[in-house]
C-alpha cells in the first residue's frame, strides 16, 4: 500500500500519522510531502521512506498514491495559512487514491458536525479507515 501524508506548517500532526501508520501497517510504503521544509524535515524523522518538499512533488505524489492522508485543508485552495496552492488542492481532490481527511478546525476552515476531538483520537481513527480498506 503506498500512502502518501501531506502536511503543513511545523509538520507535526503529519508526522504523528506517519508515526501510527508505520507501527501498525509494516508493509506500506510512505511518501511525505510538505507545503515547506520544516513540515517535510519533522515527517522524515518520524520515519517516512520518502520525503519532498512543495507544489510539484503534491501534484506528482498524487499520481501514485494508493491513500493520501492529510489535514481536510489539502483540499482547499490557499487553506493552512496560505500553503495549500489551488493546484496542490486539485492534485489531491483528482488523484485516483482513497482520501482520509483528517478534520482540524484551524485556519478559518470548520468542519460542521465534527466534534472538537483530541488529535490522538483523530490519528486513531486514521488507522482503523486505513485498517478496514480492501487493498492489496
Amino acid at each position: 500500500m503506498r500512502i502518501l501524508v501531506i502536511d503543513g506548517q511545523g509538520g507535526q500532526l503529519g508526522a504523528q500519522i506517519i508515526k501510527s501508520v508505520k507501527s501498525k501497517f509494516e508493509g506500506a510504503e510512505i511518501t511525505a510531502v510538505g507545503t515547506n521544509s520544516a513540515a517535510t524535515l519533522a515527517m522524515l524523522k518520524a520515519g517516512a521512506d520518502n520525503a519532498a518538499t512543495g507544489e510539484n512533488p503534491v501534484k506528482v505524489a498524487c499520481r501514485s498514491a494508493d491513500v493520501i492522508i492529510g489535514p481536510v485543508g489539502i483540499v482547499i485552495a490557499d487553506s493552512l495559512c496560505g500553503e495549500i496552492t489551488p493546484e496542490m488542492a486539485v492534485a489531491v481532490g483528482q488523484a485516483d487514491a482513497v482520501r482520509i481527511l483528517v478534520p482540524m478546525n484551524k485556519c478559518e476552515n470548520q468542519v460542521a458536525g465534527v466534534p472538537d476531538l483530541s488529535t490522538a483520537a483523530l490519528i486513531n481513527d486514521v488507522t482503523e479507515k486505513i485498517g478496514k480498506l480492501n487493498m492489496k
